[in-house]
């Protein structure tokens, strides 16, 4: 009979073990998909690598995919792991978006480095301030944030549509003979695009080396100060952090927050990095917000897995773009996905727990006893009468 036991606090080795052997079982059954829909697992692992890495660009692509992926896989993982869950990192994207493309129009005159600063900032702002609203309605009123933040993110989305096709903003191209016809928002001037930085003939953007830097401090942040370890109490006992004296509507506003900051971040750094103007289907379209979900399950809410993982989706999704064809259809490389973080999440079963099997002792049945008669009332009178006789 198999048994589930607690493990406690797992060893160092299964933490390693576990999450690697999870990733082997997934490429054995997405090869086994591949080879029903007619593709050799093989021939299509080695066009994932050499799409995603090794031939020219293709690197550079890559990292490009990674950088808003690094950013909301971030955001989730900071609030999940206080158990608040933060499901609009997208809407949050679309308001730091919305922030930072609005101070690099009107600070277009500064220099470059105060315009890049600011549309950070911007971003930062943009997307915390939108993530307080279920925040406050979680930690004040007791509301289910799932639901509040998921629905933002609708209203987000309508809210960019709105600036850019639906109205005169600051955000519309109004001058433009092509932008009449077609609605489209204004480009940001030379100071306001985000310098990468170039590394021989790889450009390495902006927003990326932040984003490193930023799960860098994170991680640091969760281990090793005040705040951290209270994050960790929130997140492993609510009942203890209560009786500690830990302020829990405080703690659950401000990490709300500040997973809104960073996926505010994801937004800035698309308008900075790499579009130099607020569009909102091409944000639409990217789902960065969802798929960072999926970054941040598959590293276990730690900040600087995050940084693997995000790349790892990254290339998978660059590579997607390049195999397409009549042959690989577009789905395939969101069925690996998701085959991908169904064996990482099952497995994590196992870093919890650990499968004993025990024998089951099979015991000899009882054999059954004579069976007693009732002696009737009469008989055992008259026995006893003569018994009485007999005796001197």
């Amino acid at each position: 009979m198999m048994r589930l036991e607690s493990r406690g606090r797992p060893p160092a080795w299964v933490n390693v073990a576990v999450p690697v052997g999870s990733i082997l079982l997934a490429m054995v059954v997405a090869g086994i998909v591949l080879a029903i829909t007619g593709n050799s697992p093989f021939t299509t692992y080695h066009n994932i690598v050499r799409a995603s890495i090794t031939q020219p660009g293709a690197l550079e692509e890559t990292l490009i995919s990674m950088t808003p992926l690094l950013f909301t896989g971030l955001a989730a993982a900071v609030a999940f792991r206080m158990r608040v869950w933060n499901i609009g990192g997208e809407g949050q994207l679309y308001m730091g978006a919305v922030g930072a493309a609005g101070v690099g129009l009107f600070l277009h005159s500064l220099p470059a480095p105060v315009v890049v600063l600011a549309m950070v900032l911007g971003g930062l702002i943009a997307g915390s301030l939108w993530a307080a609203i279920p925040g406050a309605l979680r930690a004040y009123l007791n509301t289910n944030e799932i639901l509040t933040s998921l629905m933002l993110n609708y209203v987000a989305l309508q809210f960019m549509y709105y600036l850019i096709y639906d109205s005169h903003s600051y955000w519309r191209d109004l001058t433009s003979a092509r932008a009449k016809v077609f609605p489209s928002g204004k480009f940001l001037e030379a100071s306001g695009n985000w310098p990468g930085i170039t590394l021989r003939t790889l450009v390495i953007p902006v927003g990326l080396c932040l984003g490193v830097g930023l799960a860098m401090l994170l991680w640091g942040m969760i281990r090793s100060t005040k705040y951290g370890f209270e994050m960790r109490v929130l997140g492993d006992s609510p009942r203890t952090a209560q009786y500690a004296g830990i302020k829990t509507r405080r703690k659950i506003l401000s990490v709300m927050m500040l997973s809104g900051g960073i996926a505010g971040l994801a937004g800035a750094s698309q308008v900075g990095d790499f579009n130099h103007v607020l569009d909102p289907r091409g944000l639409q379209g990217g789902n960065f917000g969802y798929t960072g979900i999926v970054v941040a399950a598959l590293a276990r809410y730690n900040p600087l897995a995050v940084i693997l993982t995000s790349f790892f989706i990254g290339a998978i999704t660059n590579a997607g773009f390049a195999l397409q064809g009549p042959g690989f259809p577009s789905g395939l490389t969101g069925t690996m996905e998701g085959i991908l973080l169904f064996c990482v999440l099952g497995a994590e079963l196992l870093v919890r727990y650990r499968v004993r099997w025990v024998r089951r002792v099979r015991t000899a049945a009882p054999t059954p006893s004579e069976p007693v008669t009732a002696t009737p009332a009469p008989v055992a009178a008259g026995l006893a009468a003569s018994a009485s006789e007999e005796a001197p």
